[in-house]
């Protein structure tokens, strides 16, 4: 989607002290996926990560924009009203997208294409748009302009010119098939890591509390923020580096939050809601994560003195979690 990627998430190194522990790489979704897996016979964690890249590419050319045949691009193509019939990965990826969008009143949209577009010119660099043209890019963005019919497991367009794009998704929805796959094989001890944006864990470490990874600014990742043992949510980043957006779909301008994170039961969900909270006021952040005891949130601010330039929020639970404020 149109989101900055973000890699704030990495790997601390008594992970790679873990016994058995065997890992795996794939470039997808212009990312390299990475599994770590627990298992004591090499040759079948390899078997199993294989399988899982299968998975992974396949889901890849059903939610890729770039690849011409792929169900979005076909979406992307159809004239208003006409009914187009989606493979069961792309259905639900878009029907999940939409539930999120409905909870996060609209802060998630996988419509937000064309506004992004705006912002941007013809060789990607950044540009500002007229209001005239803000206008028109609004008109095509929105999920109300998306219907979807459950029982036949197609999507209509409420308007020529609608666009999706899972990019702010897809890779989170990727994480959590991959884990599906590792599960079909008896993998139970795993680490899943999708551009180290998005990572889901699968089962706990012997003798640890979670899996170690650690937090870093999205304006400088030799900053550390925190380390946090990470079992049964996954997290996912979102951030801003320098001459980047991140587009509010309500206003169709670039969001003044200089990152985020949020822990969800799925890689999906916190996937889509670190994109979310960037947009989202503090005040409804912090209610939907009240409202929710399995979705935590850290949020970075522009501080308002000069000795204090960033502010971090956090909202949720944060177990076995040490900041560095």
């Amino acid at each position: 989607m149109s989101e900055p990627q973000s890699e704030t998430i990495s790997f601390e190194k008594d992970l790679f002290g873990i016994s058995n522990l065997r890992r795996f790489r794939h470039n997808a979704m212009a990312a390299v996926f990475e599994i770590f897996i627990i298992h004591p016979d090499a040759g079948y964690a390899e078997q199993a990560a294989f399988a899982a890249f299968q998975e992974l590419d396949r889901i890849e050319n059903n939610l890729s924009r770039f690849i011409e045949n792929s169900d979005v691009s076909r979406i992307n193509s159809l004239a208003k009203g006409e009914p187009l019939q989606l493979g069961l990965n792309t259905f639900e990826c878009l029907q999940t997208s939409i539930e999120i969008a409905k909870q996060t009143k609209g802060a998630f949209d996988v419509t937000i294409g064309p506004i992004y577009d705006c912002w941007q010119d013809k060789d990607k660099k950044p540009r500002k748009p007229s209001e005239k043209e803000l206008i028109k890019a609004l008109s095509r963005t929105g999920n109300k302009l998306i219907e979807l019919n459950n029982s036949e497991y197609t999507v209509k367009l409420k308007k020529k010119g609608v666009r999706v794009d899972f990019g702010a998704i897809g890779k989170g929805y990727a994480a959590d098939k991959i884990n599906e796959v590792l599960g079909q094989w008896g993998i139970e001890k795993a680490l899943i890591s999708a551009g180290q944006s998005t990572v889901l864990p699968v089962g706990v470490p012997d003798g640890l509390n979670g899996w170690p990874i650690s937090l870093s600014d999205p304006q400088d990742y030799s900053k550390l923020i925190s380390k946090i043992y990470l079992s049964y949510r996954a997290i996912s980043a979102s951030g801003i580096r320098k001459g980047q957006h991140i587009i509010n779909p309500h206003t169709g301008k670039p969001v003044k939050r200089l990152g985020a994170w949020s822990m969800a039961k799925t890689a999906a969900y916190a996937d889509a809601l670190s994109t979310a909270i960037m947009v989202m006021p503090v005040n409804s952040v912090r209610t939907f994560c009240e409202k929710r005891p399995d979705i935590s949130a850290l949020l970075i601010i522009a501080g308002k003195s000069k000795k204090k330039t960033k502010n971090l929020l956090r909202f949720g639970k944060w177990d076995n979690t040490k900041f560095n404020e």
